[in-house]
């Protein structure tokens, strides 16, 4: 029984390696199709928008998008200078996260009370298996 079992998860985890393996090669394939349209159709990556085009029997849409980060010290502080601190709310969100690695090591008597702000759900867990 302790063989077979250990038979099972040694076919799963070869596998898990091949598809690993398959699913990389797909993405690396589909990110250079991908490539290749925004040079052959002229996306400019600056724009940001959709734009459908019809290519014979297909039609693309192509959705740019802009990455934005604020840096939120230097938006408060800026926004203070000017007057504007009263339109952040409106204008961002605000998304506090937990800092593990301090939370963990700090007082309980300051972690305890916040518990109640904090709610925790199981994530799915991660693999990395690795042939020996």
């Amino acid at each position: 029984m302790i063989d077979s079992k250990m038979s099972m998860l040694e076919n799963l985890s070869q596998s898990w390696i091949n598809a690993k393996q398959t699913e990389q090669v797909s993405i690396d394939t589909r990110r250079a199709i991908e490539d290749e349209l925004v040079r052959l159709l002229a996306v400019d990556s600056s724009e940001e928008g959709t734009d459908t085009r019809t290519i014979g029997l297909y039609d693309v849409k192509i959705v740019n998008r802009l990455t934005r980060k604020v840096d939120s010290d230097k938006i408060q502080e800026i926004a203070a200078e000017h007057g504007l601190s009263e339109h952040l709310s409106q204008l961002l969100r605000w998304k506090p996260e937990i800092n593990m690695t301090v939370w963990k090591r700090a007082d309980e008597r300051i972690t305890k009370p916040l518990l109640g702000a904090v709610t925790t759900t199981p994530g799915r867990p991660s693999f990395t298996i690795t042939r020996n």
